[in-house]
């Protein structure tokens, strides 16, 4: 299983916010591609970016951040926010992005998925952002009345390469992740799952781990990483089997 570190971009900065909120984000890091740096120092292989303004915007709008640490480091990157072109997308992986992650447009627009998975195969993901288990969209500040596990089902057998599930409620609050959601969903379609929001502690990645499931392959972990709760390090060790 992956330990995916995020960065969150929001004014250029590294932020974390608390459910979705735009309104109630903490700055972490002024300097998005020393934070990333660090976390591939400390052994993680993979990235996760969001462009918090981009996804409010409909557009990307921290470029400038998300370049600096395409430069910087040689970890694998998946983007999100604001992505809702193919010209975007392709600027994206040109830049050196590993993936892209498609949320709002996946759930107005799921045929543009598939034709960004003909064009781009292996690297079209799609975040799945839940708020009482219906799709959250607009950078989370609208709610749909599509059940995640739903749009998930939507995607499956068109090249996908992973669904990134995270339960707003639990997002930046530090109460744990809502494995019981995600394994639910996990269940129900063959597309690799990842685990976003609540991790807060190493029993919250150990827990992970423990699902046993084969299709979820890869832990976000945010907040708890910039509030020394634990480190990439010791995380990795957790989910390669180790002792906490």
């Amino acid at each position: 299983m992956d330990l995916l570190p995020a960065i969150d971009l929001k004014d250029g900065a590294c932020v974390r916010l608390k459910q979705g909120d735009m309104n109630k984000s903490t700055v972490f890091c002024d300097d998005p591609a020393a934070q990333a740096s660090a976390f591939e120092k400390q052994g993680a292989k993979w990235l996760h970016i969001v462009d918090l303004d981009g996804a409010f915007a409909g557009c990307p709008v921290n470029t400038a951040a998300v370049e600096s640490i395409c430069s910087a480091v040689d970890m694998k990157i998946e983007l999100g926010g604001g992505i809702r072109s193919l010209a975007t997308i392709e600027k994206w992986l040109n830049c050196g992005v590993s993936r892209v992650i498609l949320g709002t447009i996946a759930l107005k627009n799921p045929a543009f998925v598939k034709d960004a998975c003909r064009l781009f195969p292996n690297r079209i993901a799609v975040g799945i952002d839940a708020k009482n288990g219906f799709v959250a969209v607009e950078g989370w500040a609208e709610t749909s009345s599509v059940a995640d596990i739903d749009l998930a089902k939507q995607f499956e057998d068109c090249g996908v390469c992973a669904i990134i599930h995270t339960d707003i409620a639990r997002d930046g609050v530090m109460r744990g992740a809502n494995l019981a959601a995600t394994a639910a969903l996990a269940r129900q379609i063959s597309t690799p799952v990842i685990v976003s929001g609540g991790i807060s502690r190493l029993q919250d990645i150990a827990d992970c781990a423990k699902l046993n499931i084969p299709n979820i392959t890869g832990v976000i972990t945010g907040r708890a990483l910039y509030e020394n709760a634990f480190t990439v390090a010791e995380a990795l060790n957790v989910l390669k089997g180790g002792q906490q």
